[in-house]
């Protein structure tokens, strides 16, 4: 069978088995195991063995439920009521101060978890109720909180990046410090809208009550207190990694027992409470390695057809310039992202764009940079936009699923802008890699 039709023989059974809504771990399982047998007969099953016993003994994975963890424990530590309620205090006089609070906690969770559906939802259950006791149009409030939650897709820790860097086969560490700038430039774009529609347009968040204003200066910084734990544990993931002390497997390590610590001395944390955290986070773990297994046995026995090859070979020789070939992979990656989970799409796609990206030239440290951008994208985009529905879950009865996600497109348009500007000016994502080096 030739490498052509055993694709097309590829992703019309995976396809058909996404839209009969098995999950995507056994759907590309399942289709790994076919083609396989089909192309190869029984023997294959040894090639799909062989390919998730390597990933599953790769020490870099380590990473993935020690931040889970992480995200865990702080949400159950009532970190993010202490973050919110400080920054939203310090911004209160500035337009739209509790939506711009809700994005500089969420950069600041998202530095600490790199979780968005913990993000999310912790937001959503923070913020929510008190953005709309204070009046917030409910568009707004809607789409800070989805947006600022997807700040943990680009935002090192991200876990997006940790699978990226598996994939492509370079420097996790680099790819942190490669996203710190264009996650931070996101979040100063999404605070940089809220504050200019809501100086146009104040109706939409009203003022601080009299009370909130007349705070002393130094009783506003006073609280700042509540910001030295989550902050001094950022700066020992990032700061362990960016300065080589560290691999990100032990700033992974240092970060979970940090978490641990803080949400120790805040009092909220029991012993029993332990087993809830390991439960808790082997059920987010599950799902997500379920996929990486199963993409990880399929792309195996598609390289082994040719398959990986080939596609590359077609993207590379399509007649446009070496842009026009990043666009259109954007463009890709932009449609899977509306209906596939971010595991998938890096397991099925990133194994056939990597060898173009480096055969055109192009650093994969910035093309994953891109491509996160492009996962956060899709967090926030229907018809199954993971943040909505993780924000539907912890929202009043009466606010529909259909009315949060008409609230997050001037969020995407950020986005997707933020996007053009790091493919345009790659120093943005390689400027602080170079400065490691």
């Amino acid at each position: 069978m030739s490498p052509g039709a055993v694709t097309i023989f590829t992703f019309g059974m995976l396809l058909s088995l996404i839209g009969l809504g098995i999950p995507l771990g056994f759907s590309t399982l399942a289709t790994a195991i076919v083609v396989g047998t089909t192309v190869y007969g029984f023997d294959s099953l040894l090639i799909i063995v062989g390919r998730i016993y390597d990933a599953s003994t790769n020490y870099v994975l380590i990473t993935v439920p020690l931040f889970i963890m992480m995200g865990v424990l702080m949400e159950r530590g009532g970190i993010a009521n202490r973050l919110f309620g400080v920054l939203h205090l310090w911004s209160s006089r500035l337009p739209g101060g509790m939506a711009l609070g809700c994005v500089f906690a969420g950069a600041i969770m998202a530095a600490m978890v790199g979780i968005v559906g913990a993000e999310v939802i912790t937001l959503g259950l923070v913020a929510l109720p008190a953005m709309i006791k204070r009046g917030y149009d409910q568009r707004i409030t809607l789409g800070v909180i989805c947006a600022s939650g997807s700040l943990g897709a680009l935002i090192p820790p991200s876990l997006v990046l940790v699978f990226y860097g598996l994939i492509a086969g370079v420097s996790i560490a680099e790819l942190y410090a490669a996203a710190l700038v264009p996650g931070l430039l996101l979040a100063f774009c999404f605070a940089v809208y809220i504050g200019v529609r809501c100086w146009f347009q104040p109706h939409l968040a009203p003022p601080p009550p009299a009370e909130e204003l007349a705070l002393p200066l130094l009783t506003k910084l006073a609280l700042g207190k509540n910001l030295i734990l989550p902050f001094g544990i950022v700066l020992a993931v990032l700061g362990s990694l960016y300065f080589g002390i560290a691999a990100p497997t032990e700033a992974a390590a240092i970060g979970a027992a940090g978490a641990l610590f803080a949400v120790i001395v805040s009092g909220n944390f029991r012993v029993r409470d332990i087993h809830e955290v390991l439960i808790q986070t082997g059920k987010s773990i599950g799902p997500v390695m379920w996929t990486f297994f199963g993409a990880t046995g399929l792309i195996g026995i598609y390289a082994f057809t040719g398959g990986i090859t080939y596609m590359s070979n077609l993207i590379a020789g399509l007649p446009l310039p070496p842009m026009g070939i990043i666009a259109f992979m954007m463009f890709i990656l932009v449609l899977l992202g509306m209906v596939v989970d971010w595991v998938g799409i890096a397991l099925l796609t990133m194994p056939v764009f990597v060898p173009v990206i480096r055969t055109l030239g192009y650093d994969p440290i910035w093309f994953g940079v891109l491509f996160c951008v492009n996962m956060q994208i899709g967090y926030l985009s229907p018809p199954f936009g993971s943040a909505a529905f993780y924000l539907k879950s912890v929202t009043p009865p009466e606010i529909t699923l259909g009315q949060i996600f008409g609230s997050v497109w001037p969020f995407v348009m950020v986005q997707m802008f933020v996007l053009i500007l790091v493919m345009f000016f790659p120093s943005l994502a390689l400027w602080l890699p170079a400065q490691m080096r």
